[in-house]
């Protein structure tokens, strides 16, 4: 995939390109579903599939206070792109000068004379343009007037529940990361290097490596059963996110237990993906209780663990996979 992140590299139009536009966050079942339509699309036709997203979210310029905290750090999403089966994408900078930009012009100016958009697919319910001034009706004048096809896609849903970020969002802060693999299509997943902390869990027989992380949405504070990637090898995992109520802690810190490990991980980076919960975090009256809790912790996520599997993004894009696909697969942890 070729990745644009200024439109100056686009010295002349892409060949044929088939455009989709969004922000893309947690690239769920819903946003795969576009990006499936895209790449059949741009097969067929000969042309080129293209997601446009922007650098930063609109809303973190627009209003910060109001700006969702992200499922995905901008790297994961482009892996996510990426193993989309996508051939290019531009990653947008969005600034005041673009947010000012009326609907008309953004289509003018962006996606006709410097895209050279051929054919267009989004969302039922997208807007764009100064002051969300520009919505599909719009997008279908204006593919008559400069001769670009459009495919306005409704709502993919599940028993009446529409696929989307802010959904998938809820769950994960309200520690549902079991119900959320449905929307997502895949577990949910946080990387963080590994750091000193204050080796408590090593004190107590269980070490744990103490995580820092650029991930902008963490589940709520308690203990997780989780599956942990280093390297190659996949590990089970016991993690907990939270303020240790025991050793009351200042701050929330996010630790994980591999489980049959026994070495350093100290500066490696580790990626998590996040099965069950287990329990809210406990303050214990003793040592010795919280150590009975954290072996009830790990048996329990053993027997968890044991029955069930990863589940990635290859499974979902099977039906695109063709002898010609060249995309990595081992890059799509997002």
């Amino acid at each position: 995939m070729k990745i644009i992140r200024n439109l100056a590299e686009l010295t002349s139009p892409l060949c044929k390109p088939i455009l989709t536009i969004g922000n893309f966050d947690g690239v769920h079942l819903g946003h795969r579903e576009i990006f499936q339509r895209l790449v059949h699309k741009a097969r067929s036709e000969n042309g080129t599939s293209v997601v446009l997203t922007f650098v930063p979210h609109p809303l973190k310029v627009l209003a910060p206070a109001h700006a969702p905290r992200l499922l995905n750090t901008h790297a994961e999403k482009e892996r996510l792109i990426e193993a989309s089966h996508i051939d290019v994408l531009i990653c947008l900078p969005f600034d005041q000068q673009l947010a000012n930009m009326s609907a008309d012009q953004f289509v003018k100016d962006i996606l006709v004379q410097t895209i050279g958009v051929h054919h267009l697919i989004v969302g039922y319910d997208y807007t764009f343009g100064h002051n969300r001034e520009g919505n599909v009706t719009l997008l279908q004048q204006l593919g008559k007037k400069y001769n670009f096809g459009i495919d306005i896609l409704e709502p993919l849903a599940e028993h009446n529940v529409v696929y989307s970020s802010s959904l998938v969002r809820k769950m994960i802060c309200a520690g549902d990361v079991a119900g959320a693999v449905r929307y997502l299509g895949r577990h949910f997943t946080l990387e963080g290097v590994v750091s000193h902390g204050l080796k408590r869990g090593r004190h107590l027989g269980f070490p744990t490596a103490n995580l820092i992380t650029e991930k902008e949405i963490l589940p709520i504070p308690g203990v997780y059963a989780v599956k942990v990637r280093r390297g190659e090898r996949l590990y089970d995992g016991v993690l907990n996110i939270g303020w240790n109520p025991t050793f009351g802690n200042q701050t929330v810190t996010v630790e994980v237990h591999l489980l049959d490990f026994d070495g350093d991980l100290y500066g490696e980076v580790l990626r998590i993906y996040f099965f069950e919960r287990l329990r809210n975090e406990k303050r214990f009256d003793s040592v010795q209780d919280l150590i009975a809790a954290i072996q009830k912790d790990i048996a329990r996520a053993r027997q968890i663990l044991s029955s069930c599997q990863l589940i990635d993004f290859r499974e979902y894009l099977n039906s695109l996979t063709t002898s010609e696909d060249s995309t990595p697969y081992g890059k799509e942890n997002g």
